[in-house]
């Protein structure tokens, strides 16, 4: 699959996906579910084809992870949706899709067959993969954190923030199978499981992080909003592990999750 079609396959995508928005704000479910999961197979199907051009998974590049961000941003969205009707999160879930989906676009990057040997472990793929995921459940959590500190004029309700917290739970515990996964790879690729890499550093930062909104939200008469911004300090450094990491002096030319030279 050359990646000059993936013009055709992202338009098809935001497109049902935006439909899929449109019905949710109509509360016309079906059609929400039915839109939403033909993008989600169109897109995914895009990938699947990458995979087998490439001959390995499109997860190498920056570029290719966020191919698979903005396949689960929308996966996510339809999770949500689907436990707690939450109609807004189908319409995030296709602009922010749509940010990285043009990213990829205006700044198309080399999709080259060539791996190098740390990456043709078999934990590599299921280790960025679960990453991803988490990372999209949590940029639900991140919105909805923004959404309960600046738009909502009343009292936080306690529904409400019991979605956030379930979405927290649910990313975090992807983001430490993730790690799990990627501690596994790191003994095979370099004989070690932990190295305080730059990444890793980062990624340890940003788990310690999450555990802090997590128990703080146990203390009995916690502060909500105080909550509400460590959730989303969390998420900036969430942001620093995932692409930030990339432009720190420390990482240049000795991080070991450097692949892109």
């Amino acid at each position: 699959m050359d990646w000059n079609y993936f013009l055709y396959f992202a338009i098809a995508a935001v497109l049902l996906w935006a439909v899929g928005a449109w019905a949710a704000w109509r509360e016309k479910t079906t059609m929400a579910y039915t839109s939403t999961v033909i993008g989600l197979v169109v897109f995914f199907s895009f990938i699947l084809m990458m995979w087998i051009s490439l001959e390995r998974p499109p997860l190498r590049t920056m570029g290719e992870t966020r191919l698979w961000y903005s396949f689960f941003l929308p996966l996510a969205s339809i999770i949500v949706y689907s436990r707690w009707k939450y109609k807004w999160i189908l319409s995030f879930s296709t602009v922010l899709a749509l940010v990285f989906i043009c990213i990829n676009l205006f700044k198309p990057e080399i999709h080259s067959k060539t791996l190098m040997p740390a990456l043709q472990s078999p934990w590599f793929a299921p280790h960025v993969i679960v990453y991803m995921f988490a990372y999209a459940v949590l940029g639900a959590s991140a919105v909805m954190a923004l959404y309960l500190l600046f738009f909502k004029r009343k009292t936080i309700a306690t529904e409400e923030f019991d979605i956030t917290d379930n979405l927290v739970f649910v990313g975090l515990a992807f983001m430490t199978i993730g790690m799990l996964f990627g501690a596994l790879w790191a003994k095979e690729a370099w004989g070690h499981y932990w190295s305080w890499d730059p990444k890793e550093t980062w990624a340890a930062i940003t788990w310690f992080s999450y555990l802090v909104y997590v128990h703080y939200r146990q203390i009995p008469n916690h502060k909500p909003k105080l909550a509400l911004w460590v959730l989303l300090i969390s998420f900036v450094l969430l942001q620093m592990c995932w692409w930030g990491i990339n432009f720190l002096p420390s990482a240049q030319g000795m991080s070991v999750h450097t692949y892109s030279s």
